[in-house]
């Protein structure tokens, strides 16, 4: 069963057993998925790196709204948004753990042989090329700059 297969079945079943928000999320997820499809159509179609790309870019709209909603006060749209983020994310391949991601940057870190914040640029790619899809880019980021700057 591929991808968008999967998500075809879950839609079907969101809509009998009438799950609202499970429903609105997978057919954003769907919407996501046929844009990049007529998008990627003349490069020679989808990979799952563009699926898992559609999901990410969601999956990010979430967190920033979250962010959002609860500095505003929010916390019913917040709750929304959370639900639909827990959706996104069982679709997700499995996230990286922070010590992974950490052991992988240190390791990173010294066979580039970076030694100050100027060298973030040589770190960071081979980071999130490795970790595409599996880690939060942010948090990426964040664990770069504080190993870079000890």
């Amino acid at each position: 069963m591929t991808f968008h297969e999967k998500i075809s079945e879950d839609l079907k079943k969101a809509m009998k057993s009438r799950d609202k928000i499970r429903l609105e999320t997978l057919r954003t997820i769907r919407a996501g998925l046929l844009e990049k499809e007529v998008e990627k159509r003349p490069t020679g179609g989808m990979k799952s790196e563009d699926e898992v790309a559609v999901l990410i870019a969601a999956s990010k709209k979430r967190k920033e709204a979250i962010e959002i909603y609860r500095q505003n006060n929010r916390p019913e749209l917040a709750d929304q948004e959370e639900k639909e983020l827990a959706i996104i994310q069982e679709y997700l391949p499995q996230q990286a753990s922070e010590e992974e991601l950490t052991a992988f940057i240190k390791k990173t870190i010294q066979e580039v042989g970076a030694v100050s914040a100027k060298e973030f640029g040589k770190v960071m790619p081979l980071v999130m090329k490795e970790f595409k899809g599996r880690a939060d880019g942010k948090l990426i980021q964040e664990i770069v700059k504080n190993n870079l700057i000890q």
